[in-house]
């Protein structure tokens, strides 16, 4: 686990290389196919060598979720498992780890009243007015919900109003216990600015690469539009706005920076709070040494390969 540009695919290939070991994508982006520059995605031979499950398996104009990915990776672990092997879940979509620990809860059922009264303020203020609101209360559902979404908008204020509790907190709760022991490994740069000089430089990397055609592909497809949660991934959603002419190259990189860097803050705040989470520094480098120690001593599987 760890926040975006924090080494976490690089030191899952190490562990990979010398474990019996098999990788389960962690990353709400990396399911899509046709979006490789803008998420990192390993390289075609690297994931024929380690192959990446979760990875490639919707096409952009599909909707995966929480629920849906807790479904497979039970039944990856399970699999991977029966073989013989370790399931190694790699990835920044915390939502996502936690809905796989903690199971998925019941959202309540519309409320009419509730709905006519946001459906007013819609009409009055506009959707710009209860955007802004939902980013005070529940700034990851304003994170992946568009502006110009009124339908989402409204249901995530609506659980809000009826519960007094987050969409993102009612997404996932207590209660279904995972049938595994887990071995949490957080991997990140202790100095922050060396988490945000590497998130410039990958974005530096990423335009070198072709970043800008790969999305011009997804813009030119008729089924795709900028609503879809896979455009909205960060990075995506920065470049959509450039091609359509929203604002500069320059500045499409910034925002791009900037919403990376508030991703990441997001990431880091939710891995402060994994107790049982052992932190390994990133900044100088992969602590593949420590991890590889790490691991042995807290796996028994692994240590006939130590």
């Amino acid at each position: 686990m760890g926040p975006t540009a924090a080494g976490k695919t690089d030191l899952a290939l190490a562990l990979a290389e010398k474990y019996p070991l098999e990788i389960i994508s962690v990353d709400s982006a990396l399911v899509y196919k046709g979006m490789d520059i803008g998420t990192a995605k390993p390289a075609l031979d690297v994931l024929a060598k380690y192959p990446h499950h979760l990875v490639d398996i919707l096409e952009p104009s599909e909707a995966y979720s929480a629920g849906r990915f807790r479904d497979d990776a039970l039944a990856l672990m399970a699999d991977i498992t029966a073989r013989g092997k370790v399931p190694l879940l790699v990835g920044g979509t915390m939502l996502y780890f936690k809905a796989l620990q903690q199971g998925m809860s019941d959202l309540p059922s519309a409320d009419p009243a509730v709905r006519k009264k946001l459906d007013q303020e819609a009409r009055e203020f506009g959707l710009s007015y209860l955007h802004a609101r939902l980013e005070r209360i529940d700034p990851d559902s304003a994170e992946r919900i568009h502006i110009n979404d009124p339908q989402r908008l409204q249901r995530a204020l609506e659980v809000f109003e009826i519960t007094g509790k987050s969409l993102t907190e009612l997404t996932v709760e207590s209660g279904e216990s995972l049938p595994y022991s887990v071995t949490k490994i957080i991997v990140a740069p202790f100095e922050r600015k060396v988490l945000h000089q590497r998130i410039a430089d990958r974005y530096k990397k990423m335009i070198e690469d072709g970043f800008v055609d790969e999305v011009k592909k997804l813009h030119q497809r008729d089924e795709c539009h900028p609503d879809l949660p896979a455009i909205r991934a960060v990075g995506y959603r920065q470049a959509w706005s450039y091609l359509d002419g929203d604002y500069d190259e320059e500045t499409f990189i910034y925002k791009a920076i900037v919403a990376t860097r508030q991703m990441a803050k997001r990431q880091l705040t939710w891995l402060r709070a994994q107790q049982d989470g052992v932190w390994f520094d990133s900044s100088l480098g992969l602590p593949v040494e420590a991890v590889n120690q790490f691991v042995v001593e807290q796996v028994p599987q692994l240590k006939n390969n130590a």
